[in-house]
């Protein structure tokens, strides 16, 4: 006899379990009419991941409300001896085990709980699921809650509820986008009028400076030129013949033109020629 990897072999020897088989092949003993042989019988155990599915299971939640729902379990067989000895059949154990547990759990929730926190209705389901299938073997590796149908009428109310939401939402959204528009216009305004105020003031502050430094340099000049005056005057009157020849070199710019006329004075009393 062959055992897959996939699978385990439990041996039992005229009905009692003697080893746990793992993958490999194993001979048998076999039947013979002069020598009676032990009865041998090797059970196999699938120990792959499987889905188990319910579908269609109409429960009443906490507020009185016939709900339909699909639920889909993974699950595999971790200890074969307790998958074929606890219970008469793992799987059909497992799928009472699933309806039990979402009817303990839609029966503690309402609809409106459901609506708005189903994924709290799949974990309440897996947590249930592994507290009770560990007891004979088996792991719940996902317990999901596929699908939920509400009777017709409800169905319409929630499709016109869930229709008038997401247009609230949506509106939410758009007064949202609007405000945050025009906060940030009023921000960039702000903005741009505080950089323009304080390029004004930047301009006029350079512009009383540049004033401040013409009037500087003017009031310098004169100053120098002042000052030349007066070093020019300390010459002259220290030095006569400097004033002399500026007399002279003025003189000689004025005869360069013709239309210049020069007048020297005389003395008013001059000597009459001796007789």
């Amino acid at each position: 006899m062959i055992i897959k990897g996939t699978h385990r072999g439990l041996r039992y020897v005229d009905g009692r379990l003697t080893d746990v088989l793992e993958a490999g092949r194993y001979k048998l003993p076999k039947a013979s009419g002069r020598i009676r042989r032990p009865n041998v019988e090797i059970v196999l155990v699938d120990m792959r991941e499987r889905e188990l599915t319910i579908k269609g299971q109409e429960i009443l939640t906490a507020d009185k409300v016939a709900v339909r729902v699909s639920i889909l379990t993974q699950f595999k067989v971790v200890d074969a001896v307790a998958a074929i000895e606890k219970v008469a059949t793992y799987e059909d154990r497992l799928y009472s085990d699933v309806q039990l547990a979402a009817r303990r759990s839609l029966a503690s929730m309402t609809l409106e709980a459901i609506l708005t926190n189903r994924n709290q209705l799949s974990e309440d389901i897996l947590a249930d699921l592994q507290n009770v299938a560990g007891g004979y073997g088996v792991e719940i590796l996902r317990a999901d809650v596929k699908d939920i149908v509400f009777p017709g009428n409800l169905q319409d109310i929630m499709n016109r509820v869930l229709a008038a939401e997401r247009l609230a939402e949506a509106q939410l959204v758009e007064a949202r986008t609007k405000a945050e528009k025009e906060s940030l216009e009023a921000r960039t305004k702000a903005e741009t009028d505080r950089i323009a105020a304080i390029s004004r003031a930047e301009s006029v502050r350079l512009a009383a400076e540049a004033d401040a430094d013409a009037e500087r340099t003017r009031a310098t000049a004169a100053v120098d030129a002042l000052r030349l005056r007066v070093e020019n005057a300390d010459a002259y009157a220290n030095h006569p013949a400097l004033l002399r020849l500026q007399e002279l070199e003025s003189l000689a710019t004025v005869s360069r033109n013709a239309n210049a006329r020069i007048y020297i004075g005389f003395d008013k009393h001059t000597a009459a020629p001796s007789e």
